[in-house]
């Protein structure tokens, strides 16, 4: 791998889910993960052999201890997730079948990621040697204080050339609980980024327009207007998925560039184990072709392997190596031995 480290900022989660298919508080016992979506990221590109260091704020609790343990416990430094007032933020996830869709209920206001404000990160030295940083719009969701220290980092990371990587990752339901505007800060991040992941729908809302046509027609619409808009955008990366049933969806990859675009075929992906992380785990298959000089064709081809596997793996994020991408593209679906 090239030199230089990859800087992951966003908050810690643990995930309490209910057991098998049931509902929650059906039975009394709820299993356990961590995650949050710039960590599963990182995990998922350290398993794929980068270096990766997650900067965030922790309880000085067990739970804050155990999450940062199960982040460094999958290949990510951690020296910089370090402990602030508050708690840990919490979700709980009831998994679909058939006709019914999963459920999230969020456990997560007042936790001590989102206390932090700008003055709490020394973002120049934390991105010192740092080949990218990678953040996402659910940080600055949050409140106002995540909102401006989502900025810093991204002005901080402008300031030193180091590229800037950035997921949407719209959550109204955030950005409603607080006297919010989420279209301009929105739009500030993806103006400092040289990599978006998103689609029509969110460059809809940041640039406030529609995009006539459909399929891949409105998504090459949609991305030029982005280009536009953003005269630093280099790169645009989305999953168009048509939800069958819970446990079958149908997906397919896409890569737009100021100049050309691809966009793969779809997968059937059946049997789905767990989807949350999906798309952190297109995320970091995309950026891993791209931190290793691939084109449109092979970031698409990575991201959509490492989506349609993460399906199959209970938690949030993508462990898979570059075996099991070129496994998944030979299609060999018996035991490996």
């Amino acid at each position: 791998m090239a030199e230089g480290r990859l800087v992951f900022f966003g908050e810690l989660l643990i995930r309490l889910t209910a057991p098998g298919n049931e509902l929650l508080m059906q039975s009394p016992a709820l299993s356990l993960h961590v995650g949050g979506a710039e960590a599963n990221v990182a995990i998922g590109l350290a398993h794929l052999g980068h270096d990766c260091a997650m900067v965030s704020k922790i309880p000085s609790n067990a739970l804050g201890r155990g999450a940062v343990a199960a982040v460094r416990g999958a290949g990510v430094d951690c020296t910089a997730a370090t402990p602030y007032p508050g708690r840990m933020g919490l979700y709980f996830l009831s998994v679909g079948a058939g006709l019914r869709a999963s459920e999230i209920v969020y456990d997560r206001a007042g936790s001590s990621f989102a206390a932090t404000g700008p003055e709490d990160y020394d973002f120049d030295a934390l991105l010192g040697g740092a080949r990218l940083l990678h953040l996402s719009g659910i940080t600055p969701a949050l409140g106002p204080r995540s909102a401006e220290a989502a900025l810093a980092a991204a002005r901080a990371a402008k300031r030193r050339g180091v590229p800037v990587s950035f997921d949407g990752n719209y959550r109204a339901m955030l950005w409603e609980a607080w006297d919010s505007d989420p279209r301009a800060v929105l739009s500030e991040l993806i103006g400092l980024a040289d990599i978006l992941f998103g689609n029509h729908r969110d460059l809809s809302l940041v640039l406030g327009r529609d995009f006539s046509g459909e399929g891949e027609d409105r998504r090459r619409e949609a991305a030029e207007a982005g280009f536009s808009a953003f005269p630093d955008l280099k790169l645009i990366a989305s999953t168009a998925r048509h939800t069958v049933s819970a446990d079958h969806h149908r997906i397919a990859a896409r890569i737009d560039l100021r100049e050309g675009s691809h966009q793969t075929d779809e997968v059937d992906v059946t049997g789905i184990v767990d989807r949350i992380g999906a798309g952190d785990a297109f995320a970091a298959g995309v950026l891993h072709a791209h931190l290793g000089g691939g084109d449109a064709r092979a970031m698409a081809a990575s991201g959509l392997a490492l989506t349609c596997l993460k399906h199959s793996l209970p938690g949030d994020a993508s462990r898979f190596s570059q075996a099991d991408i070129d496994a998944f593209h030979g299609g060999g679906l018996d035991v490996r031995r």
